[in-house]
């Protein structure tokens, strides 16, 4: 069973860090992209970055540029995203999405995780 789960996010004040993970299980991380999107009630589920399988080449929304690095252990069967320097705009729900391409388009996306939600506020 395909299965993927986020974990690290939590309430930071603005100019602080986080990490999430997001941990694959049901299926070899190697071969796939990963992407990391985010949505606040009310609006669409908005990429943040992405990564390839084969060369790891990486995008990110201008929005985080800088800012956030996406990164892969293929080896633990997971990804990352380091969140640094971050706004009070960034708070959303963060979900990890996996399929063959890598893209910032959610709907070219079949394999998702729940969701961990990160807030940004003093």
């Amino acid at each position: 069973q395909v299965q993927l789960v986020e974990s690290g996010g939590g309430l930071v004040q603005p100019g602080g860090s986080l990490r999430l993970s997001c941990a694959a299980s049901g299926f070899t991380l190697d071969y796939y992209a990963i992407g990391w999107f985010r949505q606040v009630p009310g609006k669409e589920r908005e990429g943040v970055s992405c990564i390839s399988s084969s060369d790891g080449s990486t995008y990110y929304a201008d929005s985080v540029k800088g800012r956030f690095t996406i990164s892969r252990d293929n080896a633990k069967n997971t990804a990352y995203l380091q969140m640094n320097s971050l706004k009070p705009e960034d708070t959303a729900v963060y979900y990890c999405a996996s399929d063959l391409r890598a893209t910032l388009n959610p709907a070219e996306y079949r394999y998702w995780g729940q969701g961990t939600q990160v807030t940004v506020s003093s």
